[in-house]
């Protein structure tokens, strides 16, 4: 089988790695996947850099062949670290980098089966139902802590939309779901529930926590002017749901029981 790689790629060079920053090169990361997994690089992906990046992803994360098809599909590639952030400045250099590449932009929130129009309570709550595919889209090392989790601070009550924690960073990431553009009072709101959780929650062998802002759009500078200065490191990405015309098209669980029993009779 490893005779053929040069075969399967032929737009490199068998021998040498697609970019000296790579530790793995192309021949060693499709000998390391399984054939099925190669026929899905060749057929869906004509770049040869993007074939590696998710050839050595199959590798790092384990992706079934599904999971890689899916990953393709959704252009993960082009997501992966596009995110708004202020790491830069709010983390140590090493710590900057790793979270920069768990965090995407946009969000591919389409497993949901929902429209555009939902309100912030409903696109949780789907979240919640959906959550093997939702820690799936939000990449590795993520570990759901809890939703609506509370925190108590000057004896008033607040509430974070979703709480995880990275094994990869060392850290809790706040998730604040937003059904509307980006406001630059977000990203202050963001900045306070992090200073919370830096106090009350993170461990002293924890790294700073992290902050997600997911709204329905954002305009950069806005996003930009918003992050400087602040604190506390977060990030904002747009998240994509189904179109209302094609969400539109699909049928409705009534709809797939009525259709299930009509075949049934027909076998039967």
């Amino acid at each position: 089988m490893c005779s053929r790689r040069g075969q399967d790629y032929p737009d490199l060079d068998p021998a040498q790695p697609v970019r000296e920053s790579r530790e793995i090169s192309l021949p060693q990361a499709v000998a390391e996947i399984p054939w099925g997994h190669n026929i899905a690089l060749i057929e869906k992906v004509k770049d040869s850099e993007q074939r590696l990046w998710y050839a050595e992803k199959t590798i790092e994360h384990g992706w079934s062949r599904a999971v890689l098809v899916h990953q393709i599909e959704s252009n993960l590639y082009e997501r992966q670290g596009k995110a708004l952030t202020n790491f830069d400045r709010a983390l140590p250099a090493s710590q900057s980098d790793l979270a920069r590449e768990l965090v995407k932009d946009p969000y591919n929130l389409e497993f949901l089966g929902i429209a555009d129009e939902v309100s912030e309570r409903e696109l949780e709550r789907s979240l919640l139902d959906h959550l093997k595919d939702f820690l799936l889209e939000l990449g590795k090392g993520f570990a759901f802590v809890g939703s609506q989790y509370h925190l108590e601070v000057g004896g008033q009550d607040y509430y974070l939309d979703l709480l995880f924690y990275n094994y990869i960073l060392r850290a809790f990431v706040v998730i604040d779901l937003k059904v509307e553009a980006f406001k630059p009072e977000f990203a202050g709101k963001m900045n306070f529930y992090l200073n919370v959780v830096d106090e009350l929650l993170r461990h002293v062998d924890d790294q700073p926590p992290i902050g997600l802002i997911l709204c329905k759009e954002k305009n950069r500078v806005t996003v930009e002017f918003s992050l400087r200065g602040m604190n506390q490191p977060m990030g904002v990405s747009e998240y994509q749901l189904l179109p209302r015309e094609v969400r539109d098209t699909l049928p409705t669980p009534e709809q797939l029981e009525i259709e299930l029993e009509r075949v049934d009779e027909e076998v039967g």
